[in-house]
């Protein structure tokens, strides 16, 4: 029988996962990585290959050795990853220096970019559907104005999942979904746009061939299969960005189709034509698909799934013993309680992330609005159950923005993640957005995506729509209720106007953002 692994490169963690080709998961294996500060350098997030390629080839090994598998057992490897974060590579293919997707050193390049061309982000973002906020552009001149030794022997640029790729394969590429986070791209012609680079200084010669995802590679390298335990035999196949393979993961590969994926941050994502410009306001964020013609409109809801888990940790300990001691989630108890309290928790207002401003994205100080001092109203369910409610609220009017430029209308959400995993988030979803919601029995959709991507470049599908169409299935579904969704329209505006006045206390110094793009 044949097999397909799976490599994730994600934030905080590099997993591999090997699937049967029926989309069933039949081992995992999964080490945690950290992006260290550079010393001396505010907001960096370094990318360590040196470090971190052992912790790759030990997953490998796990994953083979649970499984009781062979390498030559795995007929093909693809990859996923965290987008943004880049590699860049000398004349030998050896990787020079390495960020991770948060890294904001490069502050000051933006603010230069943006003082010293004018409109050029509006411009580049017409094409590209990126700012410079986590763009490759400001990092590169970061590195051109303050470490010239390096950037003078950089020949390449790729991807962080790229840089798995070609570790395994020997060949530096990259595919549209992932190299259109660079912001150095074009979105309608799904290919590098490297006179961006050119226009500001860079070098326009350092970016590598662009490749459908499922595109084969090469096979694994003699090097390679010593260090993983890989067969010389098995494909390594293009992979692309984990939203964007995660969406494949769950089925959305079709125009007009979306997604709310439901992890530390929310992305809400709806499939557009490539030729789709994106908004005159820069109000949203707009990436290639892995699916050919096909672009994703994307909105980002700051920190959900990591709020949710500073809530768990910092109130909630009587939960957590109870969960201890009844083998449930401390989150199912959570939800539990909060399913007793009234819809629109009592007037209580999250101030946390902000809905997607993408031109010019920060946030207001973490706080909760319209507090009681009554126990009976103002407790741990009450202010559980307004956290889940403002979640689906930024993801509805993120939702909203997307329908606006794109004219767009859509009357189901395929939900997945972690907020995915209890009853009570997803029918708040449904109500909040008067969408039916459904959840895909899959637990694993981006490294499902990536195995399918790894299917396709070894023949066992034809196409990533296919291998989605055959593998996905689905779970629970919920219909909304329209008086609940009323009541959350309201509920959203008065909401909107209590942020804008938050922010206010931003800008005049009062209060700390949770967080601000760099150069903001």
């Amino acid at each position: 029988m044949q097999y397909l692994m799976a490599i994730d490169a994600g934030t905080g963690s590099i997993r591999a996962v090997i699937f049967d080709t029926e989309g069933r998961q039949i081992s995992a294996s999964q080490q945690e990585w950290t992006h260290i500060e550079e010393e001396g350098v505010p907001n960096s997030m370094t990318f360590d290959t040196a470090h971190n390629w052992p912790l790759v080839t030990s997953c490998i090994k796990n994953a083979l050795s649970q499984a009781n598998l062979r390498g030559s057992d795995i007929a093909a490897v693809s990859a996923t990853n965290m987008r943004e974060g880049i590699v860049l590579y000398d004349e030998k293919g050896e990787a020079l220096w390495g960020v991770a997707n948060v890294d904001a050193r490069a502050a000051e390049e933006v603010k230069y970019l943006k003082t010293e061309f004018p409109g050029i982000e509006e411009a580049f973002y017409a094409e590209s559907g990126q700012t410079f906020a986590l763009g490759a552009l400001p990092r590169l001149l970061w590195l051109k104005n303050h470490r010239p030794e390096l950037y003078e022997k950089t020949t390449s640029v790729s991807m962080i999942g790229d840089w798995v790729l070609a570790k395994l394969s020997g060949i530096i590429a990259t595919d549209p979904s992932n190299a259109g986070t660079s912001g150095i791209f074009s979105l309608r012609e799904r290919a590098w746009a490297p006179q961006m680079a050119r226009k500001i200084g860079l070098k326009a010669d350092i970016f590598p061939p662009v490749l459908e995802t499922g595109t084969v590679l090469e096979t694994v390298t003699a090097k390679a299969a010593e260090e993983t335990g890989l067969s010389p035999a098995t494909k390594v196949v293009m992979g692309g960005g984990d939203v964007q393979l995660g969406s494949a993961g769950l089925g959305v590969v079709k125009e007009g189709q979306v997604a709310i994926l439901g992890g530390s941050f929310w992305q809400q994502v709806v499939n557009i034509k490539s030729e789709t410009p994106p908004p005159e306001d820069m109000g949203i964020r707009v990436n290639p698909h892995v699916i050919e013609g096909l672009s994703q409109a994307e909105g980002i809801t700051f920190f959900s799934g990591l709020i949710m888990r500073w809530f768990r940790d910092a109130f909630c300990d009587m939960e957590k013993l109870e969960a201890e001691q009844s083998g449930k989630d401390a989150y199912e108890i959570l939800e539990e309680k909060a399913k007793q309290v009234p819809v629109g928790s009592y007037g209580i207002m999250p101030v946390f992330s902000d809905s997607m401003k993408y031109g010019k994205w920060y946030h207001a100080a973490p706080s909760f609005i319209n507090l009681s001092i009554d126990p009976d109203i103002c407790n741990k369910a009450s202010m559980f159950r307004s956290l889940e409610e403002n979640a689906c609220i930024v993801s509805e009017i993120n939702l909203e923005k997307v329908k606006a430029f794109t004219g767009l209308d859509f009357d189901e959400i395929v939900f997945a993640g972690g907020a995915s995993q209890g009853t009570l988030w997803c029918q708040i979803l449904a109500d909040v957005t008067g969408t039916a919601v459904k959840i895909p029995k899959v637990t694993e959709a981006t490294a499902l995506g990536a195995a399918m991507a790894a299917g396709v470049g070894a023949g066992i599908y034809e196409s990533i729509t296919d291998a989605a169409e055959r593998l996905v299935t689905w779970e629970r579904h919920y219909l909304p209720n329209e008086e609940n969704h009323l009541h959350y329209r309201k509920i959203a505006k008065k909401w909107e106007d209590i942020y804008a006045a938050q922010l206010k206390l931003v800008d005049r110094g009062l209060t700390t953002s949770m967080w601000k793009a760099p150069g903001v």
